[in-house]
Parts: structure tokens; sequence; C-alpha cells
């Protein structure tokens, strides 16, 4: 179960501004990448379950969470179907990410009032993702649509909630240009969670360049 609201949960998105997401099929390396997330300052993440066995994993880190980082709100990504939703929340997941538009996703969220986050492309998309109660509409892939699609859903519809991912890096001026457009958070993978940070089990580093990045969206956000 949930141990946080969809209220909860859309606020921390809101209030951070950043959702870090990742996937590693060794429960000892995602510990230690979750960890080096919340000492950064991070508050969600999102595990992007893209892995066979990959409930098993998100079980074990979540029950990790729960124990070792009050506070950390675990939800998982590239979720593609209700049945796997139902999965990841009955082990924990706090909101749920997904490439697509389903609505058979958002009933099953819905009933479980746990927030959901579909991938939309198109104002049709976003409009009856809304009508179904997504209170934060994924972007998806963010590199295809760019700042400018954002601009141009607030113009005519200034209360959608809008987070990118793909495309999204941890330097200032790309932060800048999706802040700009509106965004209200963002979603950071490998470009913030490197090969090169695995690899070398920077987690210290990784715990900076956290902290750097929200630094970063919280000083674009006072401007």
């Amino acid at each position: 179960m949930a141990q946080f609201t969809r209220i909860e949960v859309a606020t921390a998105m809101k209030e951070t501004g950043m959702i870090p997401l990742f996937f590693n099929n060794d429960i000892e390396v995602s510990k230690n990448v979750l960890k080096a997330c919340y000492d950064g300052g991070a508050r969600l993440m999102e595990f992007t379950a893209r892995g066979d066995f990959a409930h098993e994993v998100f079980a074990e880190l979540t029950k990790y969470a729960i124990k070792e980082l009050p506070g950390m709100i675990m939800g998982v990504g590239s979720v593609t179907d209700a049945a796997a939703a139902s999965l990841y929340m009955q082990i924990g997941a706090n909101f749920i990410v997904t490439p697509v538009f389903r609505e058979d996703i958002a009933i099953a969220c819905n009933r479980r009032k746990v927030l959901w986050s579909p991938g939309c492309g198109t104002l049709s998309e976003i409009a009856r993702a809304e009508e179904l109660g997504c209170e934060i509409v994924k972007l998806f892939p963010g590199e295809i649509y760019g700042p400018q699609f954002i601009k141009g859903v607030k113009g005519p519809c200034p209360w959608t909630n809008i987070m990118p991912t793909g495309g999204v890096s941890t330097e200032r001026d790309n932060l800048k240009s999706w802040f700009d457009a509106g965004a209200t958070c963002v979603g950071i993978g490998s470009q913030l969670i490197s090969a090169s940070v695995l690899q070398s089990k920077d987690y210290a580093g990784l715990a900076q360049k956290v902290k750097e990045t929200l630094a970063i969206i919280a000083d674009l956000r006072k401007k």
C-alpha cells in the first residue's frame, strides 16, 4: 500500500521540481543510488521497471526506503498496463508513471487514490487524462516536443501541470528552458545517474550532483 497520499506526492513533485529516474537489477546498487539521491535532497524516485523481476527489486528497495529514508516517496515508471500498475501499488508504489496514456491504468490508480502520470503527446490526450483525474501529465519523449510545446499548452490551459521526461539534463540552460516554458517538474534519468557514476560507484558525487541540480531549479523558480 502507498505510504503517501496522491496530494502529498503531487505537492512533493511541485515543491522539489525534480524526479530522478533509475533502474538497475542489482538491489545493492539500487540502494546506494537511492541513498545518494536522498542525501542530495531528492524526495522522490521513479524506479523505471524495465527488466525481468523488476518488481522484486522494487519491493526490496521500497522496504529499505521506508526503514532508512524517512520521507522518500517511491514510485514506478515504464508501467504499460493496469495489471502491472496494480502489482506495483500492492508492493508500495506511491505513484505510477506510464510512457503512454491508458484509461485502464487511470482507473486502477484512481481506485486506490494513487497518483498516476501518463505519457501524453497531444492536447486531446492531456485533456482526457485530466478528465480522468490526472494531476501532473508526463510529456514524453520530451526531446521530441521540446519546451515550446509546454509553453503552447499553458497558453489556453494554464491549469495543466506538465513533467517533461527525456531531453532534460542537469545543465542550467537546459533546465531554464523547461521551467521558463512552464514545466511543473522534470524527470531526469541517465543525465543525472550516469553509467560512469555506476561504474565508478561514485555515490558521493551523485549526491552532490543531485544537490546542485535541485539548487539550480530552486534558483530558476525565484526569477
